[in-house]
This record gives structure tokens, C-alpha cells and sequence, in this order.
């Protein structure tokens, strides 16, 4: 479930990114354009969205799983996951503050 999540924020993420332009001053347009403009980029952008709760779902899903059947006795595999955990916070956040509308100004 996590390695198809995976898989669908990448595609999508890449297809934004065709669309996206990273300067201060037209990110939040770049994100309107790719909304109103793009062929089925509201779309798109819903799913990655959508997408990115839905792998955090899962996330902890699995670490709860991982606390349920002990998995935190393994200590050098718990201490990989919680640094990746970590990667895919700051990840997150970035993928966040990245339209800079107002949501993202206050967040970031």
C-alpha cells in the first residue's frame, strides 16, 4: 500500500512539476494555471494532495504495526525508520510550502 502511494505522489508530483515555476512571485499562479489551464490538473493536483494524507495514513498504520508486534526491539531497523520518517515529514513540508499561497506563507 505504501509503494503504491509512493508511486502516485511521484508520477504526480512529476507531472506538476512540468507545469510548476518556483519563483516567489508566480508559484501561487503556476498553481492557478495548472488548475484552470492544464488538461485535468485539478485533478492531478487533488490526487497528490489527497495523496500525501493518505501515505501518512499508512505511515502510521505501519508504525503502529511496528509497536503492536514489538518491532521496536530491533533496534538499528527502528532507528532507519524513524529517520525515515523524519525525510518524509520535511518532505512533506516543503511539498506544503511550495504553492506559497496563504496556507503555505503561515506555515512556512
Amino acid at each position: 500500500l505504501l509503494g503504491l502511494c509512493l508511486i502516485t505522489q511521484i508520477l504526480t508530483g512529476l507531472f506538476l512539476a512540468m507545469h510548476y515555476t518556483s519563483d516567489i512571485s508566480t508559484a501561487f499562479l503556476s498553481v492557478t494555471h495548472i488548475c484552470r489551464d492544464v488538461n485535468y490538473g485539478w485533478l492531478i493536483r487533488n490526487i497528490h494532495a489527497n495523496g500525501a494524507s493518505f501515505f501518512f495514513i499508512c505511515i502510521y498504520i505501519h508504525i503502529a504495526r511496528g509497536l503492536y508486534y514489538g518491532s521496536y526491539l530491533y533496534k538499528e531497523t527502528w532507528n532507519i525508520g524513524v529517520i525515515l520518517l523524519l525525510l518524509i515529514m520535511i518532505t512533506a513540508f516543503v511539498g506544503y510550502v511550495l504553492p506559497w499561497g496563504q496556507m503555505s506563507f503561515w506555515g512556512g
